[in-house]
């Protein structure tokens, strides 16, 4: 009996996620079918479009799952230490002066092995 209940709730999200697909797709094609309206009302319709395909993707079981990891998502974020802006610029200059050594190290480099390359072949 569950495995009906669940084949049942597993097809209406099938027939579910269709209709989004359709819903974009007409959103899609009727914003190129009616490229001559006015750019604003195209852009309201592809936009309802969009927030109907959505709520209408939030009622699958994926989308449900998507809402749910969104919303822990950002409770975690919520969490985070967040650094101050002088660690920030310090962090920054220090990856900026590590790259910029590293470069003038690979250029000594790559000018070295152009000098031992050009003595060996006599160019």
């Amino acid at each position: 009996m569950t495995t009906n209940t669940e084949n049942q709730g597993n097809s209406l999200d099938i027939v579910k996620w269709g209709l989004v697909v359709v819903i974009l797709a007409a959103a899609i094609i009727g914003n190129q079918f009616y490229a001559e309206a006015s750019v604003l009302v195209r852009a309201i319709g592809v936009v309802v479009a969009f927030a109907v395909a959505g709520f209408i993707a939030l009622q699958t079981e994926k989308g449900k799952q998507a809402l749910a990891f969104a919303r822990e998502s950002h409770i975690e974020v919520r969490k985070v230490v967040w650094p101050t802006r002088q660690e920030a610029l310090n962090t920054t200059f220090i990856v900026l002066a590590a790259t910029g050594i590293m470069a003038l190290v690979l250029w000594g480099l790559d000018a070295l092995l152009m000098q031992i390359v050009n003595l060996i072949t006599g160019v």
